[in-house]
C-alpha cells in the first residue's frame, strides 16, 4: 500500500534580516492510498509550502514524510505536480509533451505509445495530439498536463491551484475530470486551492488550516466527491447538506482573515 505518512511537519524560513517566519507547525496526517483531499484556507497558512514539501520541493525544518514506508527526501516520479499554470513545454506538441517522462526513461514509441493515445482520449484531446500548445486554451492545457502526469504513473498526484486560471465554465468541466481520472485510476490526490465550493466538490477529505503558524484547523470527511462521480455538480451544489456546510467553513476562514487584519493593525 502507498500510504502518505505526514507527521509532525514544521517549516521555519529564516529572513535575510534576521527573524523567522513560521510556515508550518506539527502538521499530522496520513493519507491512505486513493483518498482524494482537498486542503482549503486563507493566505498564509502554509497550503502551498506544505504541498511542496510532499513533493520534495523544499525539506521541511522538523518532522518526516513516508510514502510506501519511504521517507521522502526530494522530488520523485512517485509523487507528480500538476500546477496552475500548466508548465507544458511550448515546443513541443500535444503528444511529445504527454510522452514527455516516457521518453526521459528511454521507453521507445512503440513503448508508449498506445497509452499515450488513450491518456489523451481520456481527456478529451484525442483529436488534438499535434496541435502546439500555444494552441491550446487554457482549459485545454490543463487537460494535457494532467496527462502528462498520469503518463508518469505517480503514486500520488499533487495539484496546486490546477484550475484556478479558467473561467467559471471551464472550471466546472475540469472537476468533472478531475473526479472522472481519480475514480477510474484510484490514485491519491492531494489538491490546493482557495475555492471553498471547489474544496467542497473535490474533497473526499477537507482539511481547513489555520495560519501564523500554518497548522491543521479542522478535517471534514464529506460526500460530495464521490456523488460527484455520477451526478450533475450543479446539482450537488444545490443540495443542504452542500450549502450547510460551505456556509460553515466560509465563515471559519472569514474568521480568521478577521483576526489577521487585526493582528496587523495592532502591529
Amino acid at each position: 500500500m502507498s500510504d502518505l505518512d505526514i507527521q509532525k511537519l514544521s517549516m521555519r524560513f529564516d529572513l535575510p534580516g534576521g527573524g523567522s517566519v513560521q510556515a508550518l507547525k506539527d502538521v499530522t496526517l496520513t493519507l491512505k492510498e486513493g483518498e482524494l483531499l482537498s486542503v482549503l484556507g486563507p493566505s498564509g497558512c502554509g497550503k502551498t509550502t506544505l504541498l511542496n514539501i510532499v513533493a520534495g520541493f523544499l525539506a521541511p525544518t522538523e518532522g518526516t514524510i513516508t510514502l510506501g514506508g519511504k521517507k521522502v527526501t526530494g522530488p520523485s516520479a512517485e509523487r507528480g505536480m500538476v500546477f496552475q499554470q500548466g508548465a507544458l513545454f511550448e515546443w513541443m506538441d500535444v503528444r511529445d509533451n504527454v510522452s514527455f517522462g516516457p521518453r526521459m526513461r528511454g521507453q521507445k514509441p512503440s513503448q508508449y505509445r498506445d497509452e499515450v493515445n488513450h491518456l489523451l482520449d481520456v481527456v478529451g484531446l484525442g483529436d488534438f495530439k499535434e496541435k502546439a500548445i500555444y494552441e491550446l486554451s487554457g482549459g485545454m492545457q490543463q487537460r494535457v498536463a494532467l496527462a502528462r502526469c498520469l503518463a508518469n504513473h505517480p503514486d500520488v498526484i499533487l495539484m496546486d491551484e490546477p484550475l484556478g486560471a479558467l473561467d467559471a465554465l471551464t472550471r466546472e468541466k475540469m472537476q468533472g475530470l478531475v473526479l472522472k481520472l481519480w475514480k477510474e485510476t484510484g490514485k491519491t490526490i492531494i489538491l490546493i486551492t482557495h475555492s471553498v465550493e471547489e474544496a467542497l466538490l473535490l474533497g473526499e477529505r477537507l482539511l481547513v488550516m489555520a495560519p501564523r503558524p500554518g497548522r491543521i484547523h479542522k478535517e471534514y470527511r464529506l460526500p460530495f466527491a464521490e456523488t460527484g462521480v455520477t451526478q450533475d455538480l450543479r446539482q450537488v451544489k444545490k443540495t443542504a447538506e452542500f450549502g450547510a456546510v460551505r456556509e460553515e467553513i466560509l465563515g471559519m476562514i472569514w474568521d480568521m482573515e478577521e483576526e489577521i487584519m487585526g493582528r496587523q493593525e495592532g502591529a
